[in-house]
């Protein structure tokens, strides 16, 4: 027997429908999500006028974000600047010029590398632990209980873990730069056979000031995200250990997402306002 065929085509219809409805809740969704966040920022920025009074918590949270995170970047950063001398190397020997390989990985360690690699470190680790850490005490009613005993969370709890951020995340990716040139030295010269002094002055004479600024804003803007969307996550988190879960991964999720885009948006802005001149002598 014939299908009816007034009948597919209405299942079609319909499937076509459910699939529009979905993409608007979700952009609807998005939206939502980046203007909670945006009021969370600026209800957090308000709250700066807090910080002698909370220079203990503040303290402690650079302690967790900052100090305990050196072991992680470290290691994110000798290995990333180790396959940039690799790779770079490998494709310069044919041509002689191997020894420029310094120039290219400071450029890239301090440009891009760097800010972005330490970013998504971050967000695994800082980020992660704060969205699960508000998103429990939202489901042990902790929050509430500070709003029933009119104590701001975002004073209580946003604002502390911003300002260390915000202090933590440049020193950290400056760092993570430094430790990353040096990595790519040491694959250079066992590898590459690219001597120390030939190295270090190629990527001396290709890393500009202009750089160094790109990465510190970097820094500050990448710090500032994690925080707000891992926070943001956590404080609307649901009150099961579902929610809290979910909450976690989101943050993790939508905080790589944001870097990543974030990344290409700072440098193109930079590039196109304070073009960088560099020297590579060949």
């Amino acid at each position: 027997m014939a299908p009816d065929n007034g009948l597919l085509r209405w299942d079609g219809r319909e499937s076509r429908g459910n699939l529009v409805e979905r993409l608007g809740a979700a952009l609807l969704a998005a939206i939502e999500a980046l203007g909670r966040d945006a009021l969370l920022l600026a209800h957090s920025v308000l709250w700066f006028r807090s910080i002698p009074k909370k220079r203990a918590e503040i303290l402690r949270q650079m302690s967790l974000c900052g100090v305990m995170s050196f072991p992680v970047v470290v290691l994110v950063s000798i290995f990333s600047g180790g396959v940039l001398a690799l790779q770079a190397g490998l494709t310069l020997r044919p041509y002689g010029i191997e020894a420029q390989v310094g120039a290219i990985v400071g450029a890239a360690m301090v440009c891009e590398m760097g800010p972005i690699m330490t970013g998504i470190a971050l967000a695994g680790r800082v980020g992660a632990a704060m969205a699960a850490e508000l998103g429990t005490m939202r489901a042990a009613e902790e929050i509430d209980a500070l709003e029933a005993m009119s104590i701001d969370p975002v004073r209580f709890l946003v604002m502390p873990r911003l300002v260390a951020m915000l202090v933590m995340a440049p020193a950290l990716i400056v760092f993570s730069d430094l430790v990353g040139v040096i990595g790519g030295a040491l694959v250079a010269h066992s590898q590459i056979d690219v001597s120390y002094p030939a190295y270090f002055d190629s990527a001396y004479n290709c890393i500009v000031l202009m750089d160094i600024y790109t990465s510190v804003i970097k820094a500050i803007v990448f710090g500032g995200l994690i925080v707000i969307v891992s926070c943001g996550r956590g404080l609307r988190a649901q009150s099961s250990a579902e929610g809290v879960g979910q909450a976690t991964k989101e943050s993790v999720v939508v905080s790589c997402i944001l870097l990543i885009g974030f990344n290409y948006l700072i440098t193109s802005v930079m590039q196109h306002f304070y073009p960088a001149t560099r020297e590579l002598p060949i």
